[in-house]
């Protein structure tokens, strides 16, 4: 019905019909304005490195009933975690393998790329790793320097099992000049608490069996060097030092480094999520420590539309219950 018939409607009615026809009909006029407000809304940005070392194609996680990677796992997870960001948010992906995180790209608005966004993040897998060296600590730095890097200083979502490859033996662990807290963020633990073989491939992903336990290093070589920066090796000398995960012996077999990721991530002044449940993920990634006030247009169509309904709605109800009542018969005394 047209703002014209609803005019003439509202004068030939009752005066409280009418003015509600009259207030029903602006509201309705004013939704071809395209009305809004801006307000401060919390809004998110990260960058997600993914660990793509060996390990982490361990196929000890559980997608649909079926054994997952650990890093199949983890991509489902982000997958449905795109969705459940508010649009505003932004997402860039990393990769991290032998000491280093590579930036792929920058991150980017949700919603406006949620297709691009999740066509990149299946393509990422272990043929991008470059070396069987998994150095987390290391890799972890580097994504700390990635993100400082970027404007606005990202939040950092590093996601790992956290095994190094070579082990660390805690008395020469690579220091870094990070300052707890420079860079927000969270350390994702994925995979699970028992040790399990890890798959060998070829460059081109073809399965080659497993890793025996001769055909790693079972122990830190003590002249690994340098590799990133001006990185020194230092000796902690007679101090307690923490468990950093490593089982000589058994370095050919997997399991998620657990109280290393956290210990990592205390140093860093990183939250920590050990990855149960892939909607877990959606909701650490929406912390309020890492929220950021965006100033976002909020379109008021939709509120004015429906107050204007909620108006009809007197004037219909009514009427509709006073007809129902007209067509109910009348009792008869006896």
């Amino acid at each position: 019905m047209t703002p014209a018939r609803w005019l003439e409607r509202a004068r030939a009615g009752s005066d409280p019909h009418r003015w509600v026809c009259i207030v029903v009909v602006l509201l309705l006029a004013a939704t071809f304005a395209r009305p809004g407000i801006r307000l401060d809304r919390p809004r998110f940005e990260h960058v997600v490195v993914l660990d793509v070392t060996q390990s982490m194609n361990v196929p000890d996680e559980i997608l649909a009933g079926q054994p997952a990677t650990r890093l199949a796992y983890a991509k489902h997870a982000l997958h449905e975690a795109i969705a459940a960001l508010p649009c505003g948010s932004k997402l860039g992906w990393a990769i991290f393998t032998e000491y280093r995180s590579y930036l792929l790209f920058k991150p980017v608005e949700v919603c406006a790329n949620r297709a691009e966004l999740r066509s990149t993040l299946a393509g990422i897998d272990g043929r991008m790793a470059w070396s069987g060296n998994s150095e987390v600590a290391k890799g972890l730095h580097s994504g700390i320097v990635t993100v400082k890097q970027l404007a606005g200083v990202p939040s950092l979502v590093f996601v790992s099992d956290g095994h190094e490859a070579p082990p660390l033996d805690p008395r020469h662990r690579p220091p870094f000049d990070d300052k707890p807290g420079e860079v927000q963020g969270l350390i994702v633990g994925v995979g699970a608490l028992t040790p399990s073989p890890i798959p060998k491939t070829d460059p081109l992903g073809r399965p080659l069996g497993v890793w025996a336990a001769d055909e790693v290093l079972q122990s830190d070589p003590r002249g690994r060097g340098a590799s990133v920066g001006d990185e020194r090796m230092v000796e902690e000398g007679g101090a307690a030092v923490p468990a950093l995960g490593a089982t000589p012996g058994s370095e050919h077999l997997s399991s998620l480094r657990e109280s290393y990721l956290r210990l990592l991530a205390a140093e860093k002044g990183l939250a920590f999520l050990r990855l149960t449940r892939p909607e877990d993920l959606a909701r650490a990634l929406q912390a309020p420590a890492l929220a950021r006030p965006v100033a976002t247009r909020v379109d008021l169509r939709v509120g004015l539309s429906a107050l204007a309904l909620a108006l009809l709605l007197t004037l219909w109800l009514p009427r509709r219950r006073a007809a129902a009542a007209r067509r109910q018969p009348s009792r008869v005394s006896p």
